[in-house]
């Protein structure tokens, strides 16, 4: 099976990535199967982070905390018994959906698997050895303020097990949604850091928007992929040219301007999440403002 995943954090602009790959030729595309939620079901849950003490919990995945464990079913004693019949599983469930989208498998299809939970990033990568790896990294505060705008009433998200977040509960819900950035974004790292540098492409968000065309032919370089499409495809994709009332507040294809948190969260909201992201956000190559402030007062 060829195989590329396309991992990072959603809201990070994956599903527009994946629209773009899907319109190639011989690619089935694979949109959120949600793998990692239940390979790496979270620990602690949300709600410690609204009734915890003041400081932030320690944020890891039940996949980390068990593995030592005999009971665990995922247990590390017991690779060896299921690490295959997973492999075997997820192959199989992938083919049969591109059955039913193509009626017939080409052997040179190439599935692309976006979001499928990216904090199980490495488990996922090291069951694929052969996989491609898509790093697409989107500023942190971006994201958080893109899901905290899917928290709220009538949103695209209510269907999938969202809920209208009350004004008590946003800052709580801003520091759980920055540790989850930061942990996913860790865990694509270590990914993308084991494979191969001719098996792995990284394409942060604000680049792939201002200069998409350069972006997907890169990523299309990387997983073996025609590229002889990719300006008229990159026209027919842009945020400009869905509908008025396909983009905005409460959809899901809401805002493409980087850095729009400044204008939706409030002083108090955007120091929680600093707290929070501020480390990875530099790490990731992104400057906080505490560490903008920092370097001014030397």
């Amino acid at each position: 099976m060829r195989l590329a995943w396309i991992f990072g954090s959603s809201r990070s602009g994956s599903t527009w990535l994946l629209r773009m790959l899907a319109d190639l030729d011989g690619i089935v595309p694979i949109d959120d199967p949600h793998l990692g939620h239940h390979l790496g079901v979270w620990r602690p849950i949300p709600l410690a982070w609204a009734i915890g003490e003041e400081d932030a919990p320690e944020l890891t995945t039940l996949l980390d905390l068990k593995a030592g464990e005999p009971g665990y079913f995922f247990a590390e004693r017991y690779r060896d018994s299921w690490w295959r019949p997973l492999r075997e599983l997820i192959e199989a469930r992938f083919q049969a959906q591109a059955r039913e989208l193509n009626g017939s498998l080409s052997g040179s299809a190439t599935f692309v698997v976006k979001e499928p939970g990216s904090h199980a990033a490495p488990l996922l990568a090291d069951l694929f050895p052969e996989s491609k790896l898509v790093f697409l990294l989107r500023d942190g505060r971006d994201v958080v303020d893109s899901w905290l705008d899917a928290y709220r009433e009538g949103s695209w998200a209510m269907r999938g097990g969202a809920f209208p977040v009350a004004p008590a509960g946003r800052v709580a819900l801003i520091r759980w949604l920055s540790a989850v950035w930061a942990f996913r974004s860790r865990a694509v790292r270590e990914a993308f850091q084991a494979r191969e540098p001719a098996d792995r492409a990284m394409v942060r968000y604000e680049r792939l928007r201002t200069h998409t065309e350069e972006c997907l032919e890169e990523i299309c370089e990387t997983l073996e992929l025609p590229t002889d499409r990719l300006v008229e495809i990159a026209a027919q994709h842009r945020f400009e040219q869905l509908p008025s009332d396909a983009r905005g507040p409460g959809s899901e294809t809401r805002i493409a301007t980087p850095g729009s948190w400044r204008e939706n969260l409030s002083a108090k909201e955007q120091a929680a999440m600093h707290e929070v992201l501020g480390e990875a956000l530099v790490e990731f190559g992104y400057e906080s403002p505490s560490r903008r402030l920092a370097v001014g007062m030397r």
